[in-house]
C-alpha cells in the first residue's frame, strides 16, 4: 500500500479491499467505469463484483468509455450480472450474450454517451469506479492510461470508488487534459485549434466527500492484439500513402497532411505504420487511441505530437513507452472522449480519418458492426464521430475474409453504419477508390475496378450491369441485393458453387 499516492490525508481512512468496495454496489445500479480500449479500466473491484455475483445474484447497467481489458467483460457476463452494456465492447463471451439477447447492448457514437447523460437522456450513474495513478491534495483524480468518460462519470455519480494502480507509472500525472464543456443554452465553443493545445486541467475535479472507497491495485492493462503488417495490410498502406502524396502534389493537402485519426486494430495500425517509409514529416495526430504506430512514428522523427483518449500498446511497445515515459510526455496528451471525438473539432481541425470497415457496397455505404446484418461484432466506436466531419473520410479493409469465403465488397451492405454521403475514399489491398464528386453509378465503377477481389469482380460487375438495366439513381435488384449474405449463411461462402 502506498498512501503517498493519496495526497489528501483525510481520505486515508477510505482505503479498503476490493471485496469491501464491491459490497457498496447494489442490484439494479447503473455503474460508470473507467476504461477505453483495454486501457485504464478499473480492475480489482469489477473482478470482485463478478465473484460476488456468482453467489449473490445481481444485475447492473454498465457504461464505460469503450472496451475493457483483463477479461472483465467476460467475467461479468459469465457471472450473469450485466443487464445493459454501453457504448462499445470487444469480448467474445459478451458478444455472444448480446447476440442471444441476454445482455441489452446500446451501440453509440463514443462522443454521445456523456452528452446524453448531461441532458438526462440516459440515467446518471449511481456509482463510478475509476482507475487512478494518484489523488491530489484537493482530492482530485489523476487518471492512468485512459480518460474516456471517466471525468464525467465521476462528476455525475453520487458515489465514487477509486482504484489506485501502483503498477502505473506516476509520471502519467500531467499527461491528461481534462476539459468539461459548458451547458446549453449558453455553451461556448471548445477553445482548441491545434492538436497540441491544452485547454483543461491535469486531474478530474470532484468533491472528495463523494469518494466512498479507495482500493490499491497493481495490475497491468491488457496488451493490444495488433500484429505486424502482412502483405495485404502493407499493400493497403502503400495505396493510401501514394494517394496522400498525390493530394499534396495537387495542392489539396499540406506537406504535413493535417491531423490524422486512425481506428483501432491491425489494419488501421498497419496503415499508420506505412507512413514510416513515406516522405511525410512533422505529422500530428488527433485521434482516440494511441497505438504502437504512434510511438514508432515518434521514434522515427515523423510525428511531432499525438492527442488521444487512451494509450493501448502491444507487449512489444509497452515497456519501452511506459518505462521511458519522460521521452514521450511532451509529445502526448490524453483527453475525455467527448473532446477527442468532438464532431465540431474534427471539422475545425481538418482531420484525415482512417477507419476499418467490416464490409462496404458498390456505392460506398459502410457496415462496421454487424455480421450478415444481425450479429454484433464490437460496435461503431468513434468512427462515425470522425467520418461525417472529417476533411477526408477513409475506410480500409481487406477485400476478402475467411480464406475467400467472404467478399468485403458486396452489392448492398447488410447493415449501414456510415452512409455513402459520409465516405470519401475506400481502400483494399487491391487498390483505392476515390469517390469524391461522383454519382452513384460512377462510384460503383471505381469500387469494382479498384477494390474488389478478382474472384468476386465478375459477379459484382454482372450484378451492377443488370441493376443498371433495371434503372434508378442508385441501381439495385432488391431480390438479389442481399443474396450474397444469404448464400453465406446457407452454404458457408459467398461464392457461387
Amino acid at each position: 500500500m502506498s498512501l503517498e499516492r493519496i495526497r489528501l490525508a483525510s481520505l486515508h481512512n477510505k482505503v479498503m479491499s476490493a471485496e469491501q468496495a464491491a459490497d457498496i454496489i447494489e442490484d439494479g445500479m447503473t455503474v460508470g467505469m473507467s476504461g477505453f480500449t483495454r486501457a485504464g479500466e478499473a480492475k480489482a473491484v469489477p473482478q470482485a463484483l463478478a465473484i460476488k455475483a456468482l453467489t449473490t445474484p445481481m444485475k447492473i447497467s454498465l457504461m464505460t468509455g469503450a472496451s475493457l481489458g483483463n477479461d472483465l467483460d467476460k467475467q461479468m457476463t459469465e457471472a450473469g450480472m450485466l443487464a445493459r452494456r454501453m457504448p462499445f465492447q470487444v469480448d467474445s463471451t459478451l458478444r455472444q450474450a448480446i447476440n442471444s439477447g441476454q445482455v441489452m447492448f446500446i451501440d453509440q457514437h463514443l462522443s454521445e454517451t456523456v452528452e446524453q447523460l448531461r441532458n438526462h437522456q440516459l440515467r446518471l450513474p449511481d456509482i463510478a469506479i475509476i482507475e487512478a495513478v494518484a489523488i491530489t491534495e484537493q482530492g482530485h483524480i489523476v487518471p492512468t492510461t485512459s480518460v474516456g468518460n471517466s471525468a464525467s462519470f465521476a462528476i455525475f455519480a453520487k458515489k465514487v470508488i477509486i482504484e489506485i494502480n501502483t503498477g502505473q507509472n506516476p509520471n502519467l500525472e500531467g499527461l491528461h487534459d481534462i476539459y468539461i464543456p459548458s451547458y446549453r443554452p449558453t455553451r461556448t465553443s471548445l477553445p482548441l485549434v491545434k492538436a497540441d493545445d491544452r485547454i483543461g486541467s491535469t486531474a478530474i475535479a470532484i468533491d472528495p466527500a463523494k469518494i466512498v472507497a479507495i482500493v490499491f491495485t497493481n495490475k497491468s492493462d491488457s496488451p493490444s492484439t495488433v500484429t505486424e503488417p502482412d502483405a495485404d495490410t502493407q499493400a493497403i498502406a502503400n495505396h493510401l500513402v501514394a494517394f496522400l502524396e498525390q493530394e499534396v502534389i495537387d495542392g489539396r493537402l499540406p506537406k504535413n497532411l493535417g491531423p490524422l485519426q486512425a481506428g483501432i486494430g491491425n489494419i488501421a495500425n498497419a496503415v499508420m505504420s506505412g507512413l514510416l517509409k513515406s516522405s511525410f514529416e512533422h505529422l500530428t495526430m488527433y485521434s482516440e487511441v494511441l497505438q504502437d504506430s504512434t510511438f514508432d512514428l515518434i521514434d522515427a522523427g515523423k510525428l511531432d505530437f499525438a492527442s488521444g483518449s487512451s494509450i493501448t500498446l502491444s507487449e512489444r511497445r509497452n515497456k519501452a513507452v511506459f518505462g521511458n515515459l519522460e521521452k514521450y510526455k511532451q509529445k502526448l496528451v490524453l483527453r475525455p472522449q467527448e473532446v477527442s471525438n468532438h464532431p465540431e473539432l474534427v471539422r475545425r481541425l481538418g482531420i484525415i480519418a482512417i477507419n476499418t470497415a467490416l464490409e462496404f457496397d458498390l456505392y460506398g455505404n459502410i457496415n462496421s458492426t454487424h455480421v450478415c446484418g444481425t450479429k454484433m461484432m464490437n460496435g461503431i466506436g468513434g468512427s462515425g464521430d470522425f467520418a461525417r466531419n472529417a476533411h477526408l473520410a477513409i475506410f480500409v479493409t481487406k477485400s476478402i475474409a475467411k480464406a475467400g469465403s467472404i467478399s468485403s465488397v458486396v452489392p448492398m451492405v447488410s447493415h449501414v453504419d456510415h452512409t455513402e454521403h459520409d465516405v470519401d475514399i475506400l481502400v483494399t489491398e487491391q487498390g483505392l477508390a476515390d469517390l469524391r464528386g461522383l454519382a452513384p453509378r460512377e462510384r460503383a465503377i471505381q469500387v469494382i475496378n479498384h477494390c474488389v477481389h478478382p474472384s468476386y469482380r465478375e459477379a459484382l460487375l454482372d450484378y451492377y450491369n443488370r441493376a443498371c438495366a433495371k434503372g434508378g439513381h442508385t441501381p439495385h435488384i432488391l431480390a438479389e441485393a442481399l443474396s450474397w449474405h444469404q448464400r453465406l449463411e446457407q452454404t458457408g461462402t459467398m461464392q457461387v458453387k
